[in-house]
C-alpha cells in the first residue's frame, strides 16, 4: 500500500490538489490530509480507492528495495 509520502508525491506529479483527489476518489479531503500529514491512518479499502484513482491518472507506485525508498513515477504516455 502507498505511504503518505507517495500519495503526496503522486498528487504533485499530477498537479492535483487534495480537493481534486478527494473528488476523483470519493474520499473525504480531511481523510486524505490526515493520512498525508501522518496524523492518522487509513482503512485499506479507502487507501485502495486512492491508489486506483492515482494509477488510473498515470501514476506507478514504486516499492522500496535495499537501495532506494518507496517512490512514484509517471506512466509513459505514447
Amino acid at each position: 500500500m502507498p505511504t503518505p509520502a507517495q500519495i503526496r508525491m503522486a498528487r504533485a506529479a499530477l498537479g492535483l490538489s487534495v480537493r481534486e483527489l478527494a473528488d476523483a476518489s470519493s474520499v473525504a479531503e480531511s481523510t486524505i490530509l490526515r493520512f498525508e500529514t501522518g496524523k492518522g491512518g487509513m482503512q485499506t479499502g479507502t487507501l485502495s480507492k486512492i491508489r486506483e484513482t492515482l494509477e488510473h491518472a498515470g501514476i506507478v507506485f514504486l516499492e522500496a528495495d535495499d537501495r532506494y525508498g518507496p517512490g512514484v513515477r509517471l506512466k509513459n504516455r505514447t
